[in-house]
């Protein structure tokens, strides 16, 4: 697809020229400085609403039909893995994944050859050490980390950018044990280190967001989740570093019970360290249910937001979704089919939570699959058949 493909027209003042000559001179001036004027809110209005034959566009370039299966499982009933990241150093593709072992989160690495096969290297972010409450830190029992500047060119090099000499991640962080359980913020993480080979980041202490920041805002006032943070070299918004992420509020009142609500806002730095909460409102959000886990690539101008979605209305499952946006805030939401849902045993309950890349001329779409019996790992769908995956759950 070209870049002309994926702009939007605005009204030129040609014809408006044309008709203000037959004016009277002070009329004439005062029509132009009015139609200019209502050019130039036009144009930015109209760069606010990425048009749905874009987004069609969009969405025929990211499909992915064919379901691959599971790349990723855990070696048994009690521990869930979750959260893919995907990235790429020479010519070994790392998947970085979250695994749930009933005390809490931690990260781990994984290593491919050609995205479909993967060998768990080790971990990246671990428990803390100590029990005591008195000591224990605010991370102590869960480190759930996402890798962050990764390239974001669709089809493009897909690697990790360093600033200050540095990779980095940011994470869920509690120190409550259990499932997701307690406050859970966000922090930041780093390494000088080979970012191939399985080390423990470093972290740099306390929390860079929290439910209790005296800036909080009304929908992430419970819990916050996962962050992705992006390298915005134009300084799109005054910073060069900008974070997506999804936080629960007080506004659901738990009503049904098995309604949960979360939304996607932003915060940017010029650090990655002081982060600062961009506007008041989120930016992807549905009347009720789960908007999360947002990934950001670029398609040619067109910044593409992947997602997930769970329990809207009328809805009990969770599936993944994309959205689209000129300016990095405004985002226009696509109103067709879900990009992966659950149609297959092991996914069944959900299929959620994507992390997609293109290589090669193929899509892949790696996401979270949760099968009835809450079996949970990270499976993949392609755009075109590569087959299906012999990795099952354990039973």
């Amino acid at each position: 697809m070209t870049k002309s493909q994926y702009e939007v027209k605005t009204p030129g003042l040609l014809s408006v020229l044309s008709f203000a000559t037959v004016l009277r001179p002070w009329r004439c001036r005062i029509y132009l400085l009015w139609a200019l004027a209502q050019s130039i809110f036009l144009s930015g209005y109209s760069q606010k609403e990425v048009p749905q034959q874009v987004m069609q566009q969009i969405y025929d370039e990211v499909k992915t039909p064919y379901k691959y299966g599971l790349v990723i499982a855990p070696e048994n009933d009690s521990k869930k893995i979750d959260c893919p990241s995907v990235f790429r150093k020479g010519k070994d593709w790392f998947m970085t994944y979250i695994l749930f072992d009933g005390r809490g989160y931690q990260t781990w690495l994984a290593k491919s050859k050609n995205l479909l096969e993967w060998k768990t290297l080790g971990r990246l972010l671990s428990f803390g050490d100590t029990t005591d409450k008195d000591n224990m830190e605010w991370d102590a029992n869960q480190k759930a980390a996402y890798i962050s500047l990764q390239d974001t060119e669709w089809e493009g090099r897909y690697e990790l950018q360093k600033f200050n000499n540095k990779y980095w991640m940011s994470y869920i962080g509690g120190n409550e044990t259990g499932y997701e359980s307690g406050k859970l913020s966000i922090g930041i993480a780093h390494t000088s280190g080979d970012i191939a080979k399985p080390r423990e980041w470093t972290r740099i202490g306390d929390p860079v967001l929290s439910m209790t920041d005296i800036d909080v805002r009304w929908w992430e006032n419970r819990k916050l989740f996962k962050s992705t943070v992006i390298w915005d070299k134009d300084k799109t918004l005054g910073h060069p570093f900008v974070m997506y992420y999804n936080a629960n509020g007080d506004t659901s009142n738990n009503t049904p019970k098995w309604r949960w609500f979360e939304r996607i806002g932003m915060a940017v730095s010029d650090d990655m360290i002081n982060w600062q909460r961009y506007q008041t409102d989120p930016v992807v959000h549905h009347k009720i249910g789960i908007t999360g886990d947002g990934v950001i690539q670029k398609i040619n101008d067109v910044w593409v937001m992947f997602y997930f979605g769970a329990f809207w209305e009328g809805r009990r499952d969770a599936f993944n979704r994309f959205a689209c946006s000129y300016d990095l805030v405004n985002w226009t939401d696509w109103n067709g089919d879900d990009l992966v849902k659950s149609s297959e045993p092991y996914d069944e309950k959900y299929a959620h939570k994507p992390f997609v890349v293109k290589y090669k001329g193929v899509v892949y779409h790696f996401y979270c699959a949760v099968d009835n019996k809450d079996h949970r790992g990270i499976a993949v769908a392609t755009s075109v058949d590569k087959g299906k995956s012999k990795l099952s759950f354990s039973q």
